[in-house]
């Protein structure tokens, strides 16, 4: 390790590149960790953890709704977009210190600076132009929104980014997208009292979820009066007097006072100039790794967003502990990225691990299907229809459980903990002689005893 400034310098203060900070410290390794905007990254910042916070303020308004079922006359409420922005901005600047704390704590050196590669061991400071050699070098960027940059008018939308600061709720929104961001914040929106279009390319939202969990939140989020409109995006978008216009390839014309664009996330290489080291990358510019996250070249790693395998924020940690196992603590360690449970914070939620049972047909053929779609429990004393959708996809041939999927409240705590049955190899047996716990909406997957036919 002599002759290095350090013996890790980290590209990217979020939730992998502060993980693999921390671990590589504790290892013994000096470490230092470079950041131009804000330490925690994405998901601290302006992700998962702020948008959960707006998903839990969006969902008042159904508490207050189904209060009158169970007693309860609430008087008159008045939501204010001003006092959540600061409540929320509050908790993310005490969440950011406390990862800055913890990188400190750890002996990790800070820099409040974009930073540039300039060799396999060197990285140029942007601020000052300060060069700092290092043995290995973590590039933990992570990803950025991307927008339909040749749409004419493209400059009056807005992305992911700018939700979390909006100066006011906008009294009407078109969300460009169909994946877990855009219906994530179309249901936030809408809760709220926004009125919401969601504009989607394809065929159907949430591609790449079980068919069966797409058209029920379809389904669900027109009856929330989400207005739903597939097979379109936006061929151009004007300002007007009254806010803004977007005409589709349709020929429709939506009217809005803010477009938003969730079209996706590209990864965050611009500026690091890999180009010149001979790093390799995908055609879609995330970096190529190994199943340790070594690169093309021997002392530059990187893990998270930046390199595309499992978006999430819970897969970047997790490579970049592993990453600090293998470089610093001489414990090779890959991460498994085969069976991830995942939750779609919409309203209704969504939870889901394993296969799709369109996946499963694919790769095992036979496979036996069992769902099931009833009212929750707690709205049986309230005038809401909406019902919840759980499904297994089991193996024909093994019983293993390949699959399970959920559309409801709290659909993604039923997940997490379902990822470890299915992680496990657990069968449709095993679950049928697993005793029910009554009442709650999980024993219906202890339950289920009747196979799904078609018709």
């Amino acid at each position: 390790m002599v002759g290095y400034d350090y013996d890790l310098f980290v590209i990217g203060a979020g939730s992998g590149g502060v993980r693999a900070a921390r671990i590589a410290a504790g290892y013994g390794a000096k470490v230092a960790i470079a950041e131009e905007y804000r330490v925690g990254g994405t998901c601290v910042i302006r992700g998962c953890v702020p948008k959960k916070l707006m998903v839990y303020a969006s969902r008042v308004a159904d508490e207050i709704e189904e209060a009158a079922g169970y007693g309860w006359t609430i008087g008159e409420s008045r939501f204010d977009w001003a006092t959540l922005i600061a409540n929320k901005d509050k908790e993310i600047a005490r969440l950011e210190a406390i990862y800055t704390r913890n990188l400190v704590n750890a002996g990790v050196t800070i820099f409040e600076t974009h930073a540039t590669l300039t060799g396999p061991n060197q990285v140029r400071l942007n601020s000052d132009g300060r060069l700092i050699t290092a043995r290995t070098i973590l590039i933990a960027t992570g990803g950025h929104p991307n927008v339909d940059s040749g749409i004419p008018g493209i400059q009056h939308a807005i992305t992911s980014n700018e939700f979390f600061h909006l100066p006011e709720l906008p009294k009407r929104v078109v969300i460009a997208g169909g994946g877990y961001i855009a219906v994530e914040l179309a249901g936030v929106f809408n809760g709220l009292g926004s009125e919401v279009t969601l504009l989607y390319r394809g065929e159907e939202i949430l591609r790449g979820f079980d068919d069966d969990l797409r058209k029920a939140l379809h389904q669900a989020y027109e009856a929330r009066g989400i207005r739903v409109v597939c097979g379109e995006v936006f061929a151009s978008i004007e300002k007007t007097g009254t806010g803004l216009a977007g005409t589709t390839t349709g020929g429709n014309r939506i009217e809005a006072d803010q477009i938003l664009y969730a079209i996706g996330r590209g990864p965050n290489i611009r500026g690091l100039g890999l180009d010149g080291l001979g790093v390799s990358v995908d055609d879609l510019g995330a970096i190529k790794v190994d199943r340790y996250s070594q690169t093309s070249v021997p002392s530059i790693y990187a893990v998270g967003d930046v390199t595309n395998r499992a978006a999430l924020t819970p897969v970047a940690i997790r490579e970049g502990h592993a990453f600090a196992d293998t470089v610093f603590g001489n414990k090779p360690a890959a991460v498994d990225h085969s069976l991830i449970p995942t939750g779609v914070f919409s309203t209704p939620e969504i939870g889901t691990v394993g296969l799709t049972e369109a996946q499963a047909r694919t790769r095992f053929g036979a496979v036996d299907i069992y769902k099931t779609s009833f009212r929750p429990m707690k709205l049986t004393l309230t005038q809401k229809s909406e019902r919840m959708l759980m499904k297994l996809v089991v193996d024909q041939a093994s019983d293993k459980v390949l699959g399970a999927h959920i559309l409801g409240p709290d659909a993604a705590e039923m997940a997490q903990l379902l990822g470890i049955a299915v992680g496990m190899g657990a069968t449709k047996a095993d679950f049928d002689r697993t005793i029910a716990l009554h009442p709650s909406a999980a024993e219906e997957f202890v339950t289920l005893r009747t196979k799904w036919t078609p018709g």
